[in-house]
């Protein structure tokens, strides 16, 4: 009996305290944190925190001002030192207050010093010349560099004082959407950081001098016109006779359809040029057009050109306008100097209304106030997606809902069943609908002073052994309902729970409505407590109007690699907390080895899976100890689970186009296995081996001619440190036809190894 109700958690866990305060209609939320859902650890600061952004030491330690020692004459009692060396996080102004408090009392007391001297040393007038106003709002700006046909620069910049506090450097797609780095071309790779740190801390004035990267220029000087642009959309005044950023500005509508190049001077536009997109969202050069594509681009530049934003297309045609339309307005927007968008753009992840039997879940991209990209779930009851596991019906809703959505460029007002539900899915479609609102909400410049969204959440501790729900309303907490999952993962219907189970769940219900987070734990039940206050501290993070680091989903990644094969981790992970894990040990044909795997390896890797899970977080991950026996691997699969929160990633905090580390990859027919060195995220060795058709590396004398030819190729050294000639963009090469087939080969796995070891 005790079985179906007793979780397999360390019961020497300890939950960090959650702050929460009884309102009258439940519980008033104050101050939630972040908490593991199998493990009892508060989530570190350090996640949330990252400490190239938040500690700028230069600009927090004003010693010149805090330390007026020759001023003040009576050292015993003008120079305390715990008052006049102020920690890193005291202010000028606090340290001057503070000074002239001690020297106002050492004058009253001290009567042989005479006024003249005082007036002249005390602190008090410098204190009474306050800094200079900054001209700048502080706040958080996107602004864009000039485009171009394969996108353009971008930049998010936190400005703080006049200066930049924060900042991520974006390079485009098409869709105007920050691309993988490692889809950029390789002069980028390294200058990320490289004007990333140059910039950080730098008034408008200074970052407009910082120098370009070798091998980077355009880029650099793209991102250094959109920090300056950001600095102007910051200006409380704006220039008067100002519309635009003088320029070529790109837009795209949120179907996709068209890529609008708009020129503008100082007060108008100049310029239209469009070009359609593919499938694959990258546009298609004039060469490239039908005759019919020509034409059609040819009248709708002409009509935007003269028209903007009213531009109407001849009938038939209305919907390409439309579409067109809205490039045009993006496009504009982007060269707006007073961008009055209320959001900010980026990347939004928000749940819709909870029930029993799951949620829906939208991932979203806003720009310029409008949805340019979205992705719609549907997770189960244990808050994972369900993919095509999901009732027929929402599987097939989720292609016309995302249709739908982004026809509307946002969620859908007053939604009505009848009209813009999906036949079939309607309370599915509803929940998406709020799902991408409450994303939008997120985004919000200006956020509201609710904490949480209202509606229903739902929590699940990571093992999936107990589900909460609960009503939030103006930040109190109500109506909270406990369920319990059997051994198969399903939940129990309450009227087939045991007498024992029944009771369990009423005390646990009782104990999170009273208490919330910081129930006391059941005696005889402690492991199920822990899960049910886990739980209930993910339903809060659900319900966060504060977007996470990082994106739900899983993840497979790998750890080092070598002639044997590799060690893979599937992690699905739900608030940066890991809710599924999945370990392998795979061969060089990049197939489980199950049982088949070295003894120690099979018997570390139910041992890891339970101990990660145990973890929870990222940092408590890395400080699961390795099994003894299997070392390497566990130390592998330690870091497969840390590469999956680099994949994950919302924001970086550095950008690089791959994980160092050495990484596998084959080709479709599993006939070559690759590994690929990176080092300071650069590819810059590989090694080629060829399988039989039992997935055994063959021997030197086995290859062919061509096999060995092309393995030479690849393997050919190149200098430590400097990128491989085929770790950018590599193709099949070869004189003969048997060299070009199997270079196509081996370059299938060359692909597959720098996929595997990419951000």
């Amino acid at each position: 009996m005790k079985k179906l109700i007793s979780l397999t958690v360390s019961a020497t866990l300890v939950l960090s305290s959650l702050s929460l305060t009884v309102g009258t209609s439940g519980f008033k939320l104050t101050s939630i944190d972040v908490v593991s859902a199998a493990s009892e650890s508060e989530t570190p600061t350090k996640e949330t925190t990252p400490s190239k952004t938040t500690t700028p030491s230069k600009t927090t330690t004003p010693s010149k001002t805090t330390t007026p020692s020759k001023t003040t004459t009576p050292s015993k009692t003008t120079t305390p030192s715990k008052t006049t060396t102020p920690s890193k996080s005291t202010t000028n102004k606090t340290t001057t207050k503070t000074t002239t408090k001690t020297t106002t009392k050492t004058t009253t007391k001290t009567t042989t010093a005479p006024v003249k001297t005082t007036t002249k040393t005390t602190p008090a007038k410098t204190s009474a010349v306050k800094p200079a106003e900054s001209p700048y709002v502080d706040g958080v700006y996107v602004a864009y560099g000039n485009a171009y046909s394969k996108g353009t620069e971008g930049a998010k910049v936190t400005i703080k004082d006049g200066k930049i506090a924060a900042i991520e450097l974006l390079r485009t797609s098409p869709k105007l959407i920050d691309r993988d780095v490692r889809n950029n071309y390789s002069g980028l790779w390294n200058a990320y950081e490289t004007m990333k740190a140059d910039l950080l801390g730098k008034t408008q004035e200074q970052a407009a001098k910082v120098d370009v990267v070798s091998g980077a220029t355009r880029s650099s000087e793209g991102w250094k016109l959109s920090v300056d642009r950001a600095f102007q959309r910051a200006l409380k005044e704006k220039p008067k006779g100002v519309t635009y950023f003088a320029g070529e500005h790109m837009g795209v509508d949120p179907e996709g359809k068209y890529m609008v190049f708009a020129t503008f001077d100082a007060t108008k536009r100049t310029a239209v040029k469009v070009y359609p997109l593919d499938a694959s969202g990258n546009a298609i050069e004039e060469a490239n057009m039908t005759s019919e594509q020509a034409a059609l681009v040819k009248a709708i530049a002409a009509e935007l050109l003269a028209k903007g934003t009213g531009a109407v297309g001849s009938k038939g045609q209305e919907a390409e306008y439309k579409a067109a339309v809205n490039a045009y307005w993006d496009a504009e927007q982007n060269a707006k100097v007073n961008n009055d968008s209320k959001y900010i753009d980026g990347f939004y992840s928000a749940y819709g209304s909870a029930r029993d039997k799951g949620v829906e879940r939208a991932d979203v991209y806003i720009r310029n106030g409008k949805l340019v990209d979205v992705k719609l779930y549907r997770l189960g009851s244990n808050l994972i997606d369900r993919g095509d596991t999901a009732y027929a019906e929402v599987v097939k809703a989720n292609a016309p809902m995302t249709a739908k959505l982004l026809a509307n460029g946002s969620y859908i007002e007053n939604f009505k069943d009848d009209v813009d539900a999906i036949a079939g899915a309607t309370e599915s479609s509803h929940s998406w609908n709020l799902a991408v609102e409450r994303a939008f909400e997120k985004a919000l410049k200006v956020p509201g002073k609710a904490k949480y969204f209202e509606g229903t959440f739902a929590g699940v501790d990571n093992l999936s052994r107990l589900l909460v729900l609960a009503d939030i309303k103006a930040d109190h907490v109500s109506n909270v309902k406990v369920f319990l999952f059997d051994d198969a993962g399903k939940l129990i219907a309450s009227d087939k729970l045991t007498d024992e189970q029944q009771t369990v769940v009423a005390q646990l219900t009782e104990g999170l409505t009273q208490k919330g987070a910081n129930m006391t734990p059941i005696v005889g039940q402690e492991n199920l407590s822990l899960a049910a206050r886990a739980a209930f501290a993910d339903l809060l993070n659900n319900a966060s109007k504060t977007q996470g680091n990082y994106k739900d989903g899983t993840y497979t990644t790998y750890g080092d690699a070598y002639d044997k094969g590799t060690n893979r981790a599937d992690v699905t992970l739900r608030n940066g907390v890991i809710v599924g894990l999945k370990l392998y040990r795979v061969g060089v044909n990049m197939v489980d080895r199950g049982a088949s795997a070295y003894a120690e390896v099979v018997r570390a890797i139910p041992i890891l899976t339970r101990d990660l899970l145990f973890a929870g977080t990222r940092e408590q991950a890395a400080q699961v100890d390795v099994v003894t026996g299997a070392t390497s691997s566990s130390t592998a699969l330690k870091t497969a689970v840390e590469n999956a929160y680099k994949k994950a990633e919302i924001s970086e905090t550095y950008k690089t186009a791959y994980i160092n580390g050495i990484f596998a990859g084959i080709n479709k027919d599993k006939s070559v296995y690759v590994m690929v060195t990176v080092q300071n995220n650069i590819p810059f060795k590989m090694e080629v081996f060829y399988l039989d058709e039992n997935g055994k590396i063959k021997t030197e004398d086995q290859l062919t001619a061509d096999e060995k030819a092309v393995k030479a190729e690849i393997e050919t050294p190149t200098a430590e440190g400097s990128l491989h000639k085929y770790g950018y963009r590599p193709a099949a090469f070869g004189e003969t036809e048997g060299v070009k087939a199997v270079s196509a080969q081996v370059i299938e796995a060359v692909k597959d190894a720098l996929e595997n070891a990419g951000r």
